[in-house]
């Protein structure tokens, strides 16, 4: 079933009719993004050369990075080749990490620091508790080995945004290094050198810049990218290799994803033209309280209190009533032209809906009353959660 819209005010409609994507990305992207996407560059060629050139330069805009200590890196692939990349390249090999993991994306990092086969210890908070900084500073004083930190800044499971400044206080107080997975919160969510210190960071083209899948981007300081030679377990990962072939020949390696560069300079503009950082993150957050606000009026509670919601992604519980089975409130809200997100808690069933992508609160308004459609629909009278919810939320309150 095709979903029609009218236009609201500064946001047209997916072009083609499409559901927008909830999601913490891909997601709903411009058309003018899309557009981009209809020329055919040379790799090799001069004006290609140019145009990473002008994407590491924007990119490194957003860091406010004064001091010219920081690069930019494109890798190709997903997020989660960019983390792998960040470890196996900046982490020495007899080096250790201590992983901090609140979800599925800190897990998914330890379970990449087993294939490198180096050294990492694990913080584990369960789903949703967030770590802190005393709790890092403790595992370092107890463990001298650890040499270096990874974080996750938005951990998407849970729609958590981890406090990043206090373990990075933690860290360097103790003498280590932190890297930052900031796949989902980069471009929304200030990550400047001059507030925040790391030694580097990852993102992905397709998240808060909001452009397409196909790459990723390391941001690291200088001098760890100099010591990264020699470090990397992968030929196609190693940041330094990458980082020393542009640096040489202004050229990607191996074949970048070229039609995915030029949607992403062009979300680059657009980002600069709706205000950076802080006017990406204003929209995103005037989203989330549209839409956490009215889908409370409806009776759904979320997972995290206020204090902990991120304005990436928001995580509700599901409702106790029988009649209520979230692969048909899934399928009524496709139908209206949304596409929500499956949980991932593992005590209690739950559901997430995306703040970010090219949509604004006219649209989050419209995610309310699809939702409060497909409820009536399946004949649920209260979208209230079981006690058991309740009580999971309770620990974090705790």
């Amino acid at each position: 079933m095709r979903a029609e819209f009218s236009p609201v005010e500064g946001f047209d409609p997916p072009a083609l009719g499409e559901p927008y994507l909830l999601t913490p990305g891909p997601l709903t992207t411009a058309y003018t993004v899309k557009q981009a996407m209809l020329r055919d560059w040379g790799s090799w060629d001069g004006d290609f050369r140019a145009m990473t050139a002008d994407l590491r330069r924007r990119l490194l805009a957003l860091i406010g990075d004064s001091k010219g200590e920081y690069d930019c890196v494109p890798i190709q692939g997903s997020g989660s080749f960019c983390v792998e990349a960040m470890l196996g390249s900046f982490v020495p090999k007899d080096g250790k990490v201590l992983v901090l993991a609140n979800g599925a994306y800190g897990l998914r990092a330890a379970q990449t620091m087993q294939y490198l086969g180096r050294a990492y210890t694990l913080i584990d908070k369960g789903d949703y508790l967030p770590p802190r900084g005393d709790e890092v500073g403790a595992a370092l004083d107890a463990d001298p080995a650890i040499t270096h930190v990874l974080a996750i800044h938005c951990e998407t499971s849970s729609g958590i945004l981890n406090p990043v400044a206090e373990i990075s206080e933690a860290t360097y107080a103790r003498g280590r290094k932190l890297l930052v997975d900031s796949m989902s919160a980069f471009g929304a969510i200030p990550l400047e050198v001059g507030r925040i210190r790391y030694e580097a960071m990852v993102s992905s083209a397709n998240k808060c810049i909001e452009g397409v899948p196909g790459f990723g981007f390391v941001i690291a300081r200088k001098s760890e990218l100099e010591k990264a030679k020699g470090n990397s377990h992968s030929l196609s990962l190693d940041i330094h290799a990458q980082w020393a072939a542009m640096e040489k020949t202004g050229q990607w390696r191996f074949t970048p994803p070229t039609h995915v560069v030029a949607a992403f300079l062009e979300a680059l503009r657009m980002h600069e033209a709706e205000g950076g950082v802080a006017a990406r993150g204003a929209r995103y957050r005037k989203n989330r309280d549209v839409m956490v606000e009215g889908m409370r009026r409806l009776g759904f509670e979320t997972l995290l209190s206020d204090r902990w919601l991120s304005p990436i992604i928001v995580t509700f519980f599901c409702p106790s009533d029988g009649n209520f089975v979230f692969q048909r409130f899934y399928e009524l809200m496709k139908d209206k032209g949304f596409i929500i997100y499956p949980g991932k808690l593992t005590v209690v069933d739950s559901f997430r809906v995306g703040c970010i992508g090219r949509m604004d609160e006219n649209v989050m308004r419209r995610v309310v009353e699809a939702a409060r459609q497909s409820l009536a629909e399946m004949g649920v009278a209260s979208a209230a959660p079981p006690q058991a919810a309740l009580a999971e939320r309770a620990k974090l309150a705790a």
